[in-house]
């Protein structure tokens, strides 16, 4: 299959030009550090940063709040204490499925326009 794959690419790459074979390799498949990398280029690199920020803020909240968790005399202080682990957690985790998915929506897009640049090539060598 992989061999099907690599020949269907330079198919592909002949029937482009320079510039958009040059666009198309920028478009490969990327490994996950290249999909975390990502998220900080583009128009939301702001965000992504601003994001880690508060990701950081958290955990360091949370780290927090477990060791008075251990400090705890009285039942209701370790129960607030413990929601406040909980809440950490889960402000950290809602955050990272939201940047998981913008890692998705990335991979996703860059299949998109591939396939753009593969009909494209495939449309003009049919009306040559």
């Amino acid at each position: 299959m992989k061999n099907n794959m690599e020949d269907i690419d330079k198919l592909i790459k002949e029937t482009l030009t320079q510039e958009e074979a040059k666009f198309y390799d920028e478009l490969e498949e990327q490994n996950i550090f290249q999909m975390l990398g990502g998220l900080f280029r583009g128009k939301n690199s702001w965000l992504a940063l601003i994001m880690n920020l508060m990701v950081a803020i958290a955990f360091g909240l949370m780290i927090y709040c477990i060791i008075q968790t251990f400090d705890a005399d009285k039942t209701n202080d370790l129960i607030l204490w413990i929601s406040g682990v909980l809440l950490c957690f889960l402000y950290i985790s809602m955050i990272k499925i939201y940047m998981w998915m913008q890692m998705h929506r990335n991979a996703l897009t860059r299949e998109i326009k591939r396939l753009e640049l593969q009909v494209s090539s495939l449309s003009s060598k049919i009306s040559e």
